[in-house]
């Protein structure tokens, strides 16, 4: 019985010593990749775009004198260094057709890549890397991440999806504020003066940021609430190395004919529409090519960074038409944010101006966007004036924005069931094939859930969820030493086979890093 004894506990030791080097081994991963995936534009590495098989080239602001940094990166990279043809002010003042070849966008900081093909700045990637660097003590790229969005509202007329000149015509979710204060909050502790300076130096582009998504085109019809949507048209050239994409959009639309896939079809005529464009050209298969309303939805998607899923209809084809939850919530919490910095920085006029917009917007959402029926928030479509039941985890918003009563906070943990799982929080709960929906998890939406969960007190199921998810982050560790951009949560694992859209599951990855290093944060407590 001793011998038994003694083997057991010798057993326990070893799982809990080699639990305990695979801690450290992550750690150390994430640790050393924030200068692994740091990128800088006068880097040879930097101006690389792995989604295009085009010539490196370096673009500036049409009125910036070329840096001396970036004079020695073109002769030691062999890059071309060109000027944008004109000033921007507004997005959409240059567009992509304006420019003869893709490129980079230069910035004037250094900043973290998600990583593998995304190799630039991305807006919402941003906030959850920032987050990690700032519990890691990288306070110095953090703070340049956010200086750069402010170059890019200044030169590039608003926050981009990324810093490439394809992605001129949109932006991403509305983080900025968040961003903001999490720098300020983390550089409070080390000069406050200083950073009150900073904070002041934010304001401005705070409100420019928050401008564009109050007017057209962001307005959702006359709901008073937000948008998403692209200034361009056709087809994305970003899916260049995806080129199997829209045929394969057009072959499951006409497996699956209805009213509203019959919208995003028209007869090919690719010869007199798409003209020279290649990737216009490639979207057409069965004698059909995807129509104008389509492609208004698909670029709005991309918006979104939900690309791809369903919610939207099929292959959100029509998010251009749904007032979402997830931006209005980002928006309302924004308000708040500036309210406070608002009063931070002594404007009490403009501290209560931003509170009555953030609460006009609240109502608006409260009204429109809360489902009796089904006890979460969902989106609502403007053509249709009907709310979608198309259940999403971006409900979780609520309780990270501080929208939900106590009423609703409570019956959104009451519908957990509907996306958890045993890896962590599903996107949704239907099965389509494409990455953002189930049976897939992902980072971003992990964290907004346990955060806010904790915000109302729900410390158990915001534990519980966080573990859940590191143990998916775990095992795709132990299986092979990398961290990746999305894990199948039913199988708590990085095992991903995504059918249709982006098939890869990137090793890196940026944003997984980032909530990995909050998540094993906030348990911390409970392991001590």
């Amino acid at each position: 019985m001793r011998l038994v004894r003694t083997v057991a506990i010798a057993t326990l030791l070893c799982a809990s010593s080699a639990a305990h080097t695979q801690t450290q081994s992550i750690d150390s991963y994430i640790h050393e990749s924030w200068d692994k995936l740091s990128r800088s534009t006068t880097e040879c590495t930097s101006v690389v775009d792995t989604k295009l098989n085009t010539t490196p080239i370096l673009y500036l602001p049409a009125d910036v004198r070329e840096p001396a940094s970036v004079n020695a990166m073109r002769t030691q990279c062999k890059v071309d260094v060109q000027h944008l043809p004109r000033v921007i002010e507004h997005e959409g003042d240059v567009m992509p057709a304006d420019i003869q070849r893709p490129g980079l966008l230069y910035l004037p900081n250094r900043y973290v890549v998600p990583g593998g093909r995304f190799n630039e700045m991305y807006g919402w990637d941003s906030y959850f890397i920032l987050l990690g660097e700032l519990e890691d003590g990288r306070n110095d790229l953090a703070r340049g991440t956010v200086e750069n969005f402010f170059y890019e509202i200044d030169h590039y007329g608003a926050i981009l999806n990324a810093n490439r000149t394809y992605f001129l015509t949109r932006s991403q979710p509305p983080f900025l504020s968040s961003m903001v204060l999490a720098v300020y909050r983390a550089e409070q502790k080390q000069d406050p003066k200083a950073a009150k300076k900073w904070l002041r130096r934010a304001w401005p582009y705070l409100q420019r940021d928050h401008d564009l998504w109050t007017h057209a085109p962001h307005l959702a019809g006359r709901t008073g609430l937000a948008r998403y949507s692209d200034l361009g048209h056709g087809p994305v050239p970003e899916m260049s190395d995806d080129s199997t994409y829209y045929v394969d959009v057009i072959h499951w639309l006409r497996a699956h004919p209805s009213q509203e896939t019959a919208a995003y079809l028209e007869p090919a005529n690719a010869k007199q529409k798409c003209a020279a464009n290649e990737q216009c050209l490639r979207a057409e298969a069965d004698g059909y090519q995807l129509t104008e309303k389509f492609f208004a939805g698909d670029r709005a998607m991309r918006e979104s960074g939900f690309d791809t899923t369903f919610r939207f209809g099929p292959y959100s084809g029509s998010t251009d038409e749904f007032a979402p939850f997830c931006l209005n919530a980002l928006l309302y919490k924004y308000e708040r944010d500036v309210a406070f910095i608002a009063a931070e920085l002594g404007h009490s006029d403009d501290a209560v101006a931003w509170s009555t917009t953030a609460g006009t917007r609240l109502a608006k959402i409260r009204e429109l966007l809360w489902s009796e029926k089904l006890g979460i928030f969902v989106d609502y479509n403007t053509h249709t004036q009907q709310q979608s039941s198309y259940a999403y985890s971006t409900t979780y918003y609520a309780l990270w924005a501080g929208i939900a009563t106590p009423e609703q906070a409570k019956r959104l943990v009451s519908a957990l069931p509907l996306f958890e799982r045993k890896g962590g929080l599903m996107t949704s709960n239907v099965t389509t094939g494409v990455q953002w929906d189930a049976p897939y998890g992902w980072a971003p939406l992990q964290w907004l859930a346990v955060d806010g969960l904790q915000h109302y007190g729900y410390d158990a199921e915001a534990r519980r969820i966080a573990e859940e998810f590191m143990t998916s982050v775990r095992n795709g560790y132990t299986h092979d030493g990398t961290i990746r951009e999305k894990y199948n949560v039913d199988t708590a694992s990085a095992e991903v086979v995504v059918g249709t859209g982006y098939k890869q599951n990137v090793i890196g990855f940026g944003w997984t890093n980032g909530v990995y290093v909050k998540l094993r944060a906030l348990l911390a407590p409970a392991t001590k």
